[in-house]
């Protein structure tokens, strides 16, 4: 099994004829295809709602199946919803939400089980294991004074690196320690392993290819991103076979076609890249010091590092955004776990009945009337990083109504927002260039408007709000000469709105120190076990 070549040197000439490139964005609540034009307009979509399995508390998981049969059916109904035919696209490009991973039976296909979501908790124990070991004490101590006489910055983010439940590693550990028949199938050369992306490209070419990107492997949290492959540091501490885990590949790269029998024709497919790092290209965030903020299921703060992974203590993860020929982008990321997912809790509440109603909501009032909400459905990220903390609203009265309780979960997003930026701008150190938003929560002005007020910056609002799929459209299209380069594609971006500043961050400092208080009375919350 392997990829066709289709770097940048070795980019063909589109046939003729063709029209369009499709961008797929597999995300943790909804599949979604876009059909754009040269001019990167949508002229066709589809979505699909993803439907989430929640076997047993923390577990969090998705069919292969149904998503298998929901991820064909949005190319057919988007290219169908273009008037469009399939001979008409020039490649696909492929985003996926990062580090949800499957097994399954190299002969055979078949997965050993569910796809296990990067906001599975299963591993929280292994992960507690794993960074209190005494091996990851020494290679911490190690680094650190291999970096202290070399200056190496691969030492110095090696001495910091610590283990999540959001990476894969600790979750596959888990798997191979709790389920004997993916053991046996490792035992026995007969185990692949790969994240959304590479089930997909194996599924799409029928087995014929299995690979992944740099963008998604270096998310899972055994890839070196200064090697730029796999850690067999990492991969011996979780006790992970290196032979299980797919070759890394170029992000805009021709890695093959889909099947004829799967759309009809066989299609190009030009792209796999991580569902942030895909956000990050579709706003254009190409120079360093760019900042993409993405309000999805989770928050993701994202920055352009150059060509320069960086590690911090407090929780920005260093990762590859992409890998263009020879060109490297790396980004360093933050993020909240739970921002829409806290949404579309409150409406399943019947709080209210469309998520766009929360802004009018939230704006029919002063204030919250000092109600907070800890979004802590699946713990707390940077720069907390409490897996066992619990989501909660306090300060509840009798006067408490749905609309103090609707402000609160909205301002709770901003909140998190100016922790996670005040945290990269303290660790990172890289100034600012510009911050982007992007994601179905960056529709709410409320929440646009208060993170602008915190993080006392400008925000700019895309036209389009789904830009993982313009991303993985756009990577696609270089890799097969549908748009020429970064500069064409940069001329084709078109800004909405940009929220600017209107009130002083300090007018909101007793509320957020109070928020605060609210949040570390959630911690540690649950047992680890």
């Amino acid at each position: 099994m392997s990829a066709q070549p289709g770097g940048p040197g070795q980019r063909r000439a589109e046939p003729p004829g063709v029209r369009f490139v499709l961008g797929l964005d597999v995300g943790s609540t909804v599949i979604r295809c876009h059909v754009y034009d040269r001019t990167a307009r949508v002229r066709g979509s589809s979505a699909r709602k993803v439907d989430t399995l929640y076997p047993q508390p923390g577990w969090v998981e998705i069919d292969p199946h149904a998503l298998w049969s929901q991820f064909v059916a949005v190319i057919k109904d988007s290219v169908k919803a273009a008037g469009a035919q399939m001979s008409e696209i020039a490649g696909l490009g492929i985003s996926t939400q990062r580090a949800t991973f499957l097994t399954w039976d190299k002969k055979t296909g078949a997965p050993f089980h569910n796809f296990i979501s990067w906001q599975d908790t299963r591993a929280s124990e292994l992960v507690r294991s794993l960074n209190n070991s005494l091996l990851m004490k020494i290679l911490q101590n190690s680094c650190r004074l291999a970096h202290f006489f070399s200056r190496s910055q691969r030492m110095l983010t090696v001495s910091r690196f610590v283990f999540t439940t959001q990476q894969a590693a600790p979750r596959l550990a888990w798997v191979l320690q709790n389920m004997p028949e993916v053991q046996k199938a490792v035992e026995e050369d007969n185990c692949c392993f790969g994240t959304m992306d590479t089930w997909l490209l194996h599924k799409l070419t029928k087995g014929s290819i299995y690979a992944t990107d740099v963008s998604s492997a270096s998310t899972t949290g055994c890839f070196d991103p200064f090697k730029m492959c796999w850690s067999g540091l990492i991969t011996f501490m979780t006790s992970l076979p290196l032979s299980i885990l797919p070759p890394v590949k170029d992000t805009s790269y021709r890695f093959g076609c889909v099947d004829e029998e799967i759309l009809g024709v066989p299609v190009p497919i030009a792209a796999l890249v991580g569902d942030q790092q895909a956000a990050m290209f579709g706003e254009c965030c190409f120079h360093r010091g760019d900042v993409k903020l993405t309000m999805g299921t989770g928050t993701f703060l994202d920055i352009n590092t150059g060509n320069c992974p960086q590690h911090t203590m407090g929780g920005f993860y260093p990762l590859v955004g992409w890998k263009i020929g020879q060109e490297v982008v790396c980004l360093a990321e933050g993020n909240a776990g739970d921002t829409g997912t806290a949404i579309q809790w409150a409406q399943r509440l019947d709080l209210f009945t469309d998520a766009a109603e929360t802004e009018k909501m939230a704006k029919s009032l002063e204030d919250s009337e000092g109600v907070y909400f800890v979004p802590s459905f699946s713990g707390l990220q940077a720069p907390l990083n409490d897996p066992c903390a619990c989501a909660a609203f306090m300060g509840l009265k009798p006067s408490t109504s749905k609309y103090h309780l609707v402000r609160a979960i909205l301002e709770s997003i901003a909140y998190r927002n100016k922790q996670l930026y005040e945290l990269m701008r303290k660790e990172v150190g890289i100034p600012v260039t510009t911050v982007r938003a992007d994601g179905g929560v960056c529709k709410n002005g409320f929440v646009m408007q208060m993170t602008s007020d915190l993080i006392n910056e400008n925000i700019d609002r895309p036209k389009d709000f789904d830009m993982s799929c313009l991303g993985a459209a756009s990577l696609a299209g270089l890799a097969v000469g549908f748009w020429n380069d970064k500069e064409e594609l940069q001329k084709l971006r078109q800004s909405e709105t940009v929220f600017k500043p209107q009130k002083k961050c300090q007018e909101y400092e007793p509320y957020m120190e109070n928020w605060v208080k609210a949040v570390k009375r959630s911690m540690h919350w649950y047992s680890s076990t």
